[in-house]
């Protein structure tokens, strides 16, 4: 029977370049920081005037203002922001921002709190919505549940979205680790195993058309890769052992561990599935186990018939 652990998401760890032995990302040679290159200004000026009035055209003032109203929010991490707050970050009156709200809390999108407001329970409803419309997350945790190593892992879906890692689903395992994060949280591909996991499919150059330009990465922890020599270098490693190793690169004590997961039909994203094993005792031995048993449920979870 499938187990619905909650669709939860958890920042996978992001290293390739970790211990010694299999968990080691070696150096081979890979390139140099993002290629900068400029785009040539329009010289026409009917088609900038054209791009200008495209850009200040609004078909639904109230639709846009609202999905910046959750954007806000979102981005708050959990902190209420009261209503001069949300008026005074869109620049428009109190009045009408009140009567967005207003709808909005109305229609449990946002909730109402001593403090101000916060995002309501249908936002996540509509996040595990999202999740649950793809045959392979709602397979998902049957197939951790079935995999003798898996069961006790704590496992997550995980889409790229441009240089981002978006985390949509997630299996608890029998160890309790407390390692989650919010539904829907966002980390830079290239600090974590399951963004990794992803940019491995690439070819090096989409890997730098995709995620060279916020090059230098931000410094998460201590052992987290800053260029994207390291990153291919790291990649070039992953694609070779078959699955992505990362230690503490994005989360201090977390080895990350992921592989990719092939799109089930032509409409759907590329998935990854990454596990987060506490540095400690995530020793060589333990890492192949996990990747191995990754490699087997990613199998599982592809479509039979793809490619045919």
């Amino acid at each position: 029977m499938v187990s619905r652990s909650r669709t939860l998401s958890i920042s996978s760890s992001s290293t390739d370049s970790a211990p010694a032995g299999p968990l080691r990302c070696r150096r081979s040679g890979g390139r140099d920081e993002a290629r900068s290159g400029t785009v040539p200004e329009a010289t026409d000026a009917s088609t900038k005037a054209g791009a200008q009035d495209a850009s200040e055209r609004d078909l639904a003032p109230a639709v846009t203002r609202s999905l910046r109203i959750l954007t806000l929010l979102a981005d708050a991490d959990g902190a209420p922001m009261t209503l001069s707050d949300i008026a005074r970050a869109l620049g428009i009156a109190k009045s009408s921002t009140a009567n967005l709200v207003a709808v909005l809390e109305d229609g449990r999108m946002l909730q109402r709190v001593p403090q101000g407001y916060q995002l309501g329970r249908r936002t996540a409803e509509l996040g595990g919505a999202f999740a649950q419309q793809f045959n392979q997350i709602r397979e998902f945790f049957g197939v951790c549940d079935a995999s003798p190593v898996l069961r006790s892992e704590l496992v997550q879906v995980v889409m790229l979205d441009g240089p981002d890692t978006v985390y949509l689903a997630r299996h608890e395992g029998r160890r309790r680790y407390q390692l989650g994060t919010p539904l829907g949280s966002r980390l830079p591909a290239a600090l974590t195993a399951s963004g990794r996991a992803l940019l491995m499919r690439l070819d090096d150059d989409e890997v730098m058309d995709l995620v060279g330009g916020s090059a230098p990465f931000p410094k998460l922890t201590s052992d987290s890769i800053g260029t994207t020599r390291e990153l291919l270098d790291c990649l070039a490693v992953a694609r070779e052992r078959g699955y992505s190793i990362d230690a503490n690169g994005s989360v201090g004590g977390v080895t990350g561990v992921a592989v990719p997961l092939a799109s089930w039909s032509p409409s759907d994203p590329p998935f990854a599935l990454g596990a987060a094993l506490p540095t400690e005792i995530a020793d060589a031995e333990h890492v192949v186990r996990v990747g191995e048993a990754l490699l087997e449920a990613a199998r599982e979870l592809t479509n039979p018939l793809a490619g045919r």
